[in-house]
């Protein structure tokens, strides 16, 4: 393996300033899409047939940067072209143009798309398939796809170009074969996967394609010459991820389930530890067959403080993929669309996130007035909890209309189930699941102020509910000694405490009911629940005054499924004991718990088992996704003071990793502030 190369190009893509300047010009003044849209007048827009042909161009004008060594070829070169005056150009056009076709609302990507298909038929066996469909029943749709793949086959040869001048003259052969049949290696399926999801991404604007179930879909190439080999090209494909993509979201390889471990789900591990880098992260779908050499090889990249390996409840997950109408054969076949939530691979369109709900502003909406009882204010709760739901249904179907009218993404559509056969683009009903998924936060810092507001309102009735609200309007101003007897004196969630933690499946409970009153063009496509949080908890925090479990006002929520921070005073445990006490099942919307160790608690192979156990006892209890930072406080304390000193700090947020960093001030507080565990 050539790790030099390998360490050049991770340097670069951790911090090289002009990489970064170079890649927000492209994405933010987009020069390639400018020039494509001028090559239309105005009424063309209008044509959906001119959707393909303006992914064609963008295709066609995609440039690739390659050294002499590299494996695959995918880091884009977005310099050429871009001048101060065509940018300019570019804004002044966008200001008045985007809305035209550019900016439809709603979301694009957060999916895997169906890798086997062109794997299995390569870009020549995909027209014929486009061309037959065509002479059964010629639609819009199929001059679309023929163009994207025309794009498409451009965009590699100029891959092949770059590689040859290079001296990668195998390379370069690959990526000629790769232009018209399909592949016979893992090497080149692992090329072709790559250049579909460059194609889609920054052709079509469908951001956060995700690698997918890479041990299942490129089984069929095994056996590999060498496991060092596999590992070298998968760690290669990792950094070329982490070179193209936006900094801040997430991108997903998921491993075993009810694919049996094979070497490719060794080495997509491995990779992480060799590419040491943010994206992607690998979920690891455990169930009872997940062999046990292949989690001690998870919980060691760990220990090292690596975050990225993920482990997700497979039985749970796929329990809940079935309860929303995914048949029992297809149901292991998933992917983290992005942080946690979840979508079917190759069939699927859906909006993740849609929207965030935040739960404890809504609690504080709700205490406009004394109530009878602790019963009548969740009554009241709930009218306003349902009241915001109703009003993001509308504006999700109000997205969903705007991008049928107006959006188009022929190759996504072509690696999706059913567009092809029902002749409808994926904007248009075309997938077979359209979900939409939305996200609930802060869920530890709301049933923690319903206990406070229980206990001491109506209980000991120490105080009025709105005495209580006016507290939290004021941060709890002159009043900090009561704040920390609400902190210290009242259970939390987090203790296992059925107090406090038999609050949460009735909420749920109310939450799933409501969610079914709506459904979404097409087919009545169901609204999913999730609790996932990303970055969001601090964001929402940062927007909401104190509340009445004592976190101060601007303080992030909780993340995710797990304790608010500071407070799992009884260890992980117990923590888990409250985590898996309600259902995760119907939450394929995302939900995650964070664990946080300092390094020093894995001195040795028996504290490693000891984390292995602890796993392994939260996806039992029906936890659907956990994931750790490894990561001593005083280091976390001393790079936020000094970023300069740690260019490649690794740590978990809300689902996803990132460079510690990177992070806004606020979220660095918030990763401090999580509670160290000790085993």
């Amino acid at each position: 393996m050539n790790l030099q190369l390998l360490e050049q190009i991770r340097q670069e893509a951790i911090a090289s300033p002009r990489h970064r300047n170079a890649y927000e010009e492209c994405v933010n003044d987009r020069p390639v899409e400018y020039r494509t849209y001028l090559t239309f007048d105005k009424e063309m827009l209008e044509d959906e047939r001119c959707m393909g042909v303006m992914l064609k161009e963008k295709l066609k004008a995609m440039r690739f940067k390659c050294l002499k060594g590299e494996p695959l070829v995918g880091r884009l070169d977005v310099s050429e072209g871009v001048t101060p005056e065509l940018r300019q150009e570019a804004r002044e056009y966008f200001k008045t143009h985007e809305i035209k076709w550019g900016a439809s609302s709603g979301q694009s990507g957060h999916c895997a798309p169906d890798y086997d298909k062109i794997l299995n038929l390569g870009l020549d066996g995909l027209r014929e398939e486009v061309e037959a469909a065509r002479r059964r029943s010629s639609k819009p749709l199929h001059d679309n796809m023929l163009a994207a793949l025309e794009g498409l086959e451009a965009m590699i040869g100029h891959a092949a170009d770059a590689a040859e001048l290079a001296g990668n003259h195998k390379l370069a052969d690959i990526c000629r074969k790769l232009q018209h049949r399909p592949p016979e290696t893992f090497h080149e399926g692992l090329q072709l996967i790559l250049f579909v999801q460059i194609a889609i991404e920054k052709g079509e604007r469908a951001y956060l394609i995700n690698p997918g179930r890479l041990d299942m879909t490129l089984a069929r190439f095994l056996p590999v010459a060498s496991h060092n080999e596999m590992v070298w090209l998968i760690g290669f494909f990792y950094l070329i991820i982490n070179y193209n993509c936006v900094w801040g979201l997430a991108y997903g390889v998921m491993i075993c389930g009810e694919t049996p471990a094979n070497e490719i789900s060794y080495a997509c591990l491995e990779a992480t530890r060799l590419s040491r880098l943010p994206y992607p992260t690998v979920g690891i779908c455990v169930n009872g067959q997940t062999p046990d050499d292949l989690m001690e090889l998870a919980v060691s990249i760990v220990a090292e403080g690596n975050p990225n390996p993920a482990f997700f409840g497979d039985e749970t997950i796929r329990k809940g993929l079935e309860s929303y109408g995914i048949p029992h054969e297809t149901s292991g076949n998933y992917i983290n669309s992005t942080c946690v939530e979840i979508t079917p691979c190759g069939q699927s369109n859906v909006y993740v996130a849609s929207p965030y709900f935040n739960l404890s502003q809504i609690l504080l909406d709700s205490m406009d007035r004394e109530y009878t009882s602790f019963d009548e204010l969740m009554e009241s709760y709930h009218r306003h909890l349902a009241e915001k739901i109703r009003e993001a249904s509308e504006g999700n179907a109000a997205n969903r209309a705007d991008r049928a009218k107006r959006m188009r993404r022929p190759l996504q559509s072509l690696l999706t189930a059913d567009c092809l056969e029902k002749g409808l683009d994926i904007e248009c009903g075309g997938a077979r699941y359209n979900w939409i998924e939305c996200s609930f936060v802060g869920l530890a810092n709301l049933v923690d102020s319903l206990t406070v507001i229980r206990r001491e309102v109506f209980g000991k009735k120490h105080l009025a509910l709105l005495e209580l609200r006016r507290l939290c309007e004021q941060d709890f101003e002159n009043a900090e000694t009561l704040r920390q007897e609400f902190i210290k004196c009242c259970p939390k969630y987090g203790h296992a405490n059925p107090e406090v933690d038999s609050l949460i499946n009735p909420l749920m409970a109310f939450i799933r009911s409501e969610l079914a009153k709506y459904s979404f063009f097409p087919n009545d496509s169901p609204w999913i629940p999730g609790t996932f949080c990303w970055e969001m908890h601090q964001r929402l925090g940062a927007q909401t005054c104190a509340t009445p479990d004592g976190r101060k006002a601007g303080f992030p929520f909780a993340d995710g499924a797990g304790p608010a921070q500071g407070r799992e005073t009884f260890g992980p445990t117990t923590a888990i004991r409250s985590v898996t006490s309600w259902d995760h099942t119907p939450l394929v919307g995302g939900c995650a718990f964070n664990m946080k160790f300092s390094k020093a608690c894995f001195a040795d192979a028996e504290a490693r088992e000891k984390l292995l156990a602890l796993i392994k006892t939260f996806i039992q209890q029906g936890g659907f996704e956990t994931q750790i930072n490894v990561v001593d406080p005083d280091v976390l304390i001393d790079a936020d003071k000094h970023p300069e000193n740690y260019p490649d700090l690794l740590v978990r947020i809300g689902g996803y990793s990132d460079f510690f960093t990177r992070l806004s001030p606020g979220m660095r507080k918030e990763v401090i502030m999580r509670t160290q565990n000790e085993l």
